[in-house]
């Protein structure tokens, strides 16, 4: 299995008792777990309740569309703000014009405060974002199990692939940085405030609703190949979590291998979706580390493998991640706290709506489609 360049220097000392599991002649006796692993059942959870709030936002947005485009017939429901975190860019926009002004834009602010809320998330949980609550994240996913299921197994890039492929992604967040990073704070607000802007999250919904011949092809194939690679889109060419990736460095926590536990087993590299050699290393440093944890799932032996702050210097292992692991229903429970705080926040200083009238609305929407990018 190919293992990233920038992991090496994670792979556990060669001491005698911290040796690679793969060179490891003696195994540490096993003491099997006495508590059943629930992080997936958790997990699926989460994201469920996620994708249910995006689709319930997605077709309260339609139905707002829809008013406008059919000149107020049905029902009138209010813009669900919650859409602009299908607008990431949108995001990393008003983040700029945010940090260059210091004033919270007007349009689409909602996407500042979900892209500022996934940063801090991966900040404090690896990239937990796309793991745990990213629709996109949680498609790839199911659609690499079941490709799993259907297929007997899913393809393994070999390394002189993988690696370029990988650094797509941060070539693509390198780019948007490049362009966005070099616009000034009146630019940006020029630009968000064009009908253009405006009616961003309008074109967006165009896009799925009224899609293309050649957009339909693309997403077919980022599909199938969803199904034979594992993570594909989010691996090799998602600029969003490139951004979550580059942050994720900095968390405290991480998935941790007790080399005093651990049986070597290699479950847990065999689960990892990111094909990361996890019996190898004393911690996952990789920005690949999605915090899954799968691989903690996977491992049956006490205190072998843990999502945890860096152990403390005892002579047990209780002792030693005493009071450093991180349960899954804690990292829920942390996931739903700064999404909500952040969301409620916003909505109490009333930065969440965008601040356009349903007049403007009813002006722009119905030509929705004359409105062209206004770089070109």
């Amino acid at each position: 299995m190919p293992m990233p360049d920038h992991i090496h220097p994670e792979v556990a000392p060669t001491s005698h008792s911290q040796l690679p599991c793969e060179s490891t002649t003696v195994r540490n006796k096993q003491i099997r777990r006495t508590v059943p692993d629930r992080s997936q059942r958790i997990r699926l959870i989460v994201q469920s309740l996620f994708i249910l709030l995006n689709l319930a936002l997605c077709v309260q947005f339609y139905f707002f569309v829809r008013f406008f485009e059919t000149n107020g017939i049905g029902a009138h429901v209010s813009r669900p703000a919650g859409v602009d975190g299908w607008l990431p860019i949108a995001g990393f926009m008003n983040s700029r014009y945010f940090f260059a002004t210091g004033h919270i834009p007007a349009i689409h602010p909602a996407a500042m405060v979900l892209f500022l809320i996934f940063v801090v998330m991966s900040l404090v949980l690896k990239r937990a974002f796309c793991a745990w609550l990213c629709p996109v994240g949680t498609l790839s996913e199911y659609l690499w199990k079941a490709g799993r299921k259907l297929l007997g197994r899913n393809l393994v890039l070999p390394r002189w692939l993988d690696l370029p492929l990988r650094s797509i992604k941060y070539l693509l967040m390198a780019f948007f940085v490049f362009i966005i990073g070099g616009m000034s704070g009146a630019a940006l607000e020029d630009f968000m405030t064009q009908p253009y802007g405006i009616l961003a999250d309008v074109k967006m919904l165009h896009f799925f609703v009224h899609m293309s011949s050649t957009a339909l092809a693309v997403i077919a194939v980022l599909a199938l190949l969803s199904v034979l690679v594992k993570n594909f889109w989010c691996r090799y060419a998602c600029p969003y979590g490139a951004v979550m990736s580059v942050v994720s460095l900095l968390s405290p926590v991480a998935v941790r291998r007790d080399v005093e536990s651990c049986i070597a087993c290699g479950k847990c590299a065999k689960a990892c979706p990111q094909g990361l050699p996890v019996d190898r290393l004393m911690q996952i440093r990789s920005a690949e580390c999605t915090a899954c944890l799968e691989c903690v799932a996977s491992c049956g032996t006490e205190n072998a493998l843990q999502f945890a702050l860096i152990p403390r210097s005892a002579t047990t292992s209780a002792q030693r991640w005493s009071g450093r692991t991180l349960p899954p229903i804690a990292a829920a429970f942390i996931i739903a706290a700064l999404f909500f705080g952040g969301v409620s926040l916003a909505r109490v200083t009333h930065h969440w709506q965008t601040d356009v009238s349903d007049d403007v609305y009813r002006q722009l929407i119905p030509h929705v489609d004359d409105q062209s990018h206004p770089g070109f």
